[in-house]
């Protein structure tokens, strides 16, 4: 793979103009497509094979005319303390307003609260229910204004108006955490290369990679029903790895221009080198990502695809634009230190026309490891810091991210709604007025699906059903059973007496289902509990019991990749059981601050609750790309070290030379890229931010920096051990670039045939 890769950097930076000229125009044609497509849909929430989802089939296909996903709003009325809505000022306020909340040509209709009895017990509040006639990503801007304009003149007669639901839902926009991503790793790139030009090449190949995935996104959105959190996400992680996987390259050029090669050289060595670690990160995050099809979730799998799309990009952009890129600024790419050295290092070179070629190689082998000003880089000082105290080390970093994932066996998995949401917000302000007057349960309530096609009286079999569902513990009230055209199956409300994420709530749903059969004995009907709170705690099961085995499912997957790259059974074991120490850790610091509360206000977290069920498994499957990024990128030197002759402990420090600033340049940058997005208003794309930066740091800092030099300097020799039959049959995988060397030099041009300086051609 490194000769390939290496051919690849070679073409790239000799044909630099066509290949540049052609990712613009890749770029051009993504732009055109995707800003000309339609927007966005609303998520696919669909959840098969669980008995809420048989409901709402049920439901689109016994009610025809009824627009299953269609957007809908609750508009809600307070009256001041002490008074009703019901007095005759307020009530002929309220009367004109829900007049002109009809209004519109998206308003299906709305329903009169005073007829309805939607006014609570006390009178201190009423609500008006509206359907509409597109789902909530097609309600346009004027549609919402209008509902906001309606109640200005409720809200002049002294009544508090707030409006909820899913009309109400907007675009977060924004691009603000992106911005701030963006110059957070642009100064981290700048104390790492010491190079502006270096530092920009690196930002400016991500960004283009990040617009043409995205804008891709966007052209696709319709046709495969990828919402806007959809495209949030595939943004997130392509930025994060487009500079990274830049980044590596990048560093790795450096280093070879630091020996003394040329930079027709040096790309084609760096890409083969990096490059091939790059390709095979890449690699483990599209097969995690790909993965979470398994899942059975239509939202879950448009999520995982729309990111490998991103990931792919990356690994190509950081293959072929990088190095073509790198052409039109061969030295400035470097500091002036480096280049410095280099010039200086080319008149050595030139003065040693006349030695051996073994003689040359082992003059500048001696210059490349030397220390200039005698100086010791700080990754091998941390390396040494570990080899003398391995023991404790390791135990340090066990016994901590052991006890941070302890709160992770609490985790509860569910989907917050408006509660979630800023009390500045229209919507948090209406869920809180409507639970306050109504109950906790009145924003979660659970649809009964009465199927009474089998029944010998419909009408009676469901008002039965209703009347046993309405004397449960936990139900507050049920609504009078609405029926289809053909008489055959009922639609009913149950208000429960807890909120939608409440445990109680849960509890609840599986009861209905447990007490099925004495509910409908004697009816000959039967009923399927659905709803949006039913959908969320199915979705939140599912994925519970999908968790342990895709987990398993990746950790398996790491050994077998490693196994192939490094030809050993203890560092594939040792790097799994790393992933898995920080995945864990961070779930456990994901509970700490959205379930307990911990510094949540610090964060923009104004409402604790349950994970958002999606939230763990993608973390899995992106931590465990990364986390094999980093132990490729760290340990790859060490064993191309070791395979050279170095005794292990020599190895780890060899590593640590060449790899600790890349590693944590390369962790810092992910940070924060995900830290950015914390404080979108987005829980979902919250909760995902934090959960990604708190695991890149907890792998990358602790598992990678501190845990595996300590335990590969306790295995010592074993760390490298593989049994001779099992050798054999491996297919061997070339990430260290170990054919590179082997190839005749004939194949490589001299430097001076081609253009090394800035103003080259």
């Amino acid at each position: 793979m490194a000769t390939i890769l290496a051919r690849i950097g070679r073409f790239a930076f000799r044909r630099r103009g066509p290949v540049v000229l052609a990712w613009l125009a890749i770029l051009a044609g993504a732009l055109f497509a995707g800003l000309s497509a339609p927007a966005a849909p609303a998520g696919d929430f669909s959840v098969p094979g669980v008995e809420s989802q048989r409901a709402m089939d049920k439901m689109q296909e016994r009610f025809p005319g009824l627009i299953v996903g269609a957007a809908d709003a609750r508009v809600v009325f307070v009256a001041p303390d002490g008074k009703k809505v019901t007095s005759a000022p307020f009530k002929a306020a309220v009367d004109s307003a829900v007049k002109q909340l009809a209004v519109g040509g998206q308003v299906e209709k709305v329903a009169d609260p005073f007829q309805e009895g939607a006014v609570s017990k006390d009178g201190s509040a009423v609500y008006a229910t509206m359907d509409f006639t597109v789902p909530a990503s097609e309600v346009t801007a004027e549609t919402r204004k209008n509902i906001n304009t309606a109640g200005d003149v409720a809200r002049d007669a002294g009544l508090t108006v707030e409006a909820g639901g899913s009309a109400m839902e907007t675009s977060t926009g924004g691009g603000t955490a992106e911005i701030i991503a963006i110059a957070l790793a642009a100064v981290i790139l700048v104390i790492t290369f010491g190079s502006l030009v270096g530092a920009g090449l690196t930002l400016l190949t991500a960004v283009l990679g990040v617009a043409v995935s995205l804008m891709l996104t966007l052209a696709f959105s319709e046709a495969f029903g990828l919402s806007t959190a959809t495209g949030t996400l595939a943004l997130m992680l392509g930025l994060a790895v487009g500079i990274d996987y830049a980044l590596f390259v990048v560093s790795r050029y450096r280093e070879e221009r630091a020996r003394g090669l040329s930079a027709i050289d040096a790309v084609p060595l760096a890409v083969g080198t990096a490059g091939s670690a790059v390709a095979f990160a890449g690699l483990t995050v599209v097969i995690a990502l790909a993965g979470l099809w398994v899942v059975g979730i239509p939202l879950l799998t448009k999520m995982g695809l729309t990111a490998v799309g991103a990931v792919i990009i990356a690994v190509l952009v950081a293959l072929t634009l990088v190095p073509a890129v790198i052409g039109f600024v061969p030295d400035k790419v470097l500091s002036r230190t480096a280049r410095r050295n280099a010039r200086q290092a080319a008149d050595a070179d030139a003065q040693r026309d006349t030695a051996t070629g073994a003689e040359a190689v082992a003059g500048q082998d001696e210059n490349r490891t030397g220390n200039a000003g005698g100086r010791t880089p700080g990754g091998v000082r941390w390396a040494r810091l570990v080899l003398r105290r391995p023991i404790a080390v390791l135990t340090l970093g066990v016994v901590a991210l052991a006890a941070l994932a302890i709160p992770a066996l609490s985790l509860k998995l569910g989907m917050p709604g408006e509660e979630s949401k800023p009390t500045t917000t229209t919507e948090r302000r209406a869920y809180d007025e409507l639970a306050t007057a109504f109950g906790p349960g009145f924003n979660g309530p659970l649809m009964i699906v009465v199927d009474a096609s089998t029944a010998t009286d419909p009408k009676k079999a469901a008002a039965t059903i209703a009347q046993n569902i309405a004397g449960m513990d936990g139900v507050v009230s049920v609504s009078p059973p609405m029926f289809n055209e053909a008489g055959n199956t009922a639609l009913f409300d149950a208000v429960p007496s807890t909120s939608p994420t409440d445990e109680a709530t849960k509890a609840l749903v599986r009861n209905l289902r447990d007490s099925r059969s004495g509910f409908t004995e004697g009816t000959g009907a039967t009923f399927q509990v659905t709803g949006t709170t039913a959908i969320n705690i199915d979705l939140a099961s599912k994925l519970s019991g999908a968790l342990l085995p895709y987990l398993a499912t990746v950790v398996g997957l790491a050994v077998l990749l490693l196994l192939l790259v490094f030809r050993s059974i203890l560092i594939p074991i040792k790097a799994a059981l790393g992933f898995l120490l920080s995945v864990v850790a961070a779930l456990g610091a994901m509970v700490l601050v959205f379930q307990e509360g911990i510094a949540a206000s610090l964060l923009g977290v104004e409402q604790t609750g349950p994970i958002m069920s999606a939230v763990p498994i993608f973390i899995i499957g992106v931590v465990f790309g990364l986390a094999m990024d980093y132990e490729v990128f760290l340990v790859s030197r060490m064993r191309e070290a070791y395979v050279h002759g170095e005794a292990p402990r020599q190895a780890i420090e060899t590593g640590f030379r060449h790899s600790a600033r890349v590693v944590v340049a390369a962790a810092l940058i992910m940070m924060a890229v995900f830290a950015g997005f914390i404080f979108e208003v987005d829980p979902f794309i919250k909760m995902i931010g934090f959960g990604l930066a708190a695991a890149v740091m907890l792998d990358a800092l602790v598992v990678r920096m501190a845990i595996v030099p300590a335990v590969l300097a306790l295995l010592g020799h074993r760390a490298w051990w593989l049994p001779r039959w099992l050798d054999k049959i491996l297919p061997r995988v070339d990430i260290e670039g170990e054919s590179l060397s082997r190839e005749p030099a004939g194949k490589h041009p001299a430097p001076a045939k081609e253009p090394v300086s800035a103003s080259a051609p």
